[in-house]
């Protein structure tokens, strides 16, 4: 019988219960064998939820435990670099939340660790198994937009939250490292730089225009590649207009996913328009969690590379350095 691959999951919030720990059950593959939240009667809900024997609320008890191969860790982003470094340290596989860390330097650090290990190591950038994310990529590889002019990319949505509630973090900038940037942003950056690697260079303004968060809730970003390509993008957590678009435009065809999570592509070319029926998965972190267990049992590296997930970090910094010296900023300044 095929030796299965043992999980430890730290914190039991939102992601996890939603998602992470649902990808984990149903991957054949897999066993999870600990659940871990600073509020123990979280991961003990969790863990009986899917059958989990063992839960705390000790890091510790997750990454010395020999009965665990892998870990996921799902906890506020100010956690996630140290965590993974430990984790990989105590010669673990780590999935890690995005964004990957608080800044470009933790995600560096986060990368040499993964390196000098050489366990597994990724990122839960999950778009990118995504049927209109491959769809795309190969559209591209084909030439069939002959030469890219643009990519415009938004994100639209009302995110109002109160101090006392225990997301709150996520309004705290040395919790969460920024606001709808980090939060939705570094997902659509992710699919930006797969597609097309990094940009030259970037200029980004970031307003508080509703909200008194100690992160921005506005921004608007102008992007340009070495190839001449633009990028537009803007995203708000202040409207109560919902947008999530993304839409590529070549001289020859345009390809639009509109909604960006949804089940369809728009395809026009000079000669037609046609709507392509690409459908997300039921549970869209399987597979992430499916990639990963192949890659440990393979001895390869994942699809989604730490390395990759550090320039998301550089790409989001170089936004905000922008918009605080109000002058566009080159990548290679900072990298």
């Amino acid at each position: 019988m095929e030796k299965k691959i043992r999980w430890a999951l730290i914190g039991a919030g939102t992601i996890a219960k939603k998602r992470v720990c649902a990808a984990i059950f149903d991957e054949p593959r897999s066993d999870l064998v600990i659940i871990v939240d600073r509020d123990v009667s979280k991961a003990k809900e969790l863990a009986e939820l899917y059958g989990c024997q063992t839960y705390s609320d000790n890091f510790q008890d997750a990454i010395e435990n020999p009965d665990v191969d892998a870990v996921y860790i799902a906890t506020p982003v100010f956690l996630h670099a140290e965590q993974t470094v430990a984790a990989i340290e105590a010669g673990k596989h780590v999935i890690c939340e995005k964004p990957l860390a608080l800044d470009y330097r933790s995600a560096i650090r986060v990368v040499k660790a993964a390196q000098k290990s050489g366990v597994r190591a990724t990122t839960a950038y999950f778009r990118r198994f995504s049927p209109k994310y491959l769809f795309t990529r190969e559209l591209i590889t084909k030439g069939i937009f002959e030469k890219i002019l643009l990519t415009r990319i938004c994100y639209h949505t009302w995110f109002q939250i109160l101090p006392q509630s225990p997301l709150f973090w996520r309004a705290q900038k040395d919790l969460s490292g920024g606001g709808i940037i980090f939060d939705m942003g570094s997902h659509m950056f992710d699919v930006l730089i797969g597609l097309f690697g990094l940009p030259v260079s970037v200029f980004a303004k970031m307003r508080k225009i509703v909200f008194d968060y100690s992160v921005e809730d506005s921004s608007a970003i102008i992007m340009e590649y070495e190839n001449g390509m633009l990028v537009t993008a803007s995203f708000n957590w202040n409207s109560k207009t919902y947008a999530h678009e993304f839409e590529i435009i070549g001289t020859r065809a345009k390809i639009r996913w509109i909604p960006y999570d949804g089940d369809k592509i728009t395809l026009i070319t000079d000669s037609k328009v046609e709507e392509v029926e690409k459908p997300n998965y039921k549970n869209v972190h399987y597979p992430l969690i499916e990639d990963f267990v192949s890659a440990i049992k393979e001895n390869r590296n994942p699809a989604i590379s730490m390395e990759d997930a550090a320039k998301t970090n550089l790409l989001m910094e170089a936004c905000y350095l922008s918009s605080q010296q109000s002058r566009e900023i080159y990548l290679k300044e900072i990298s």
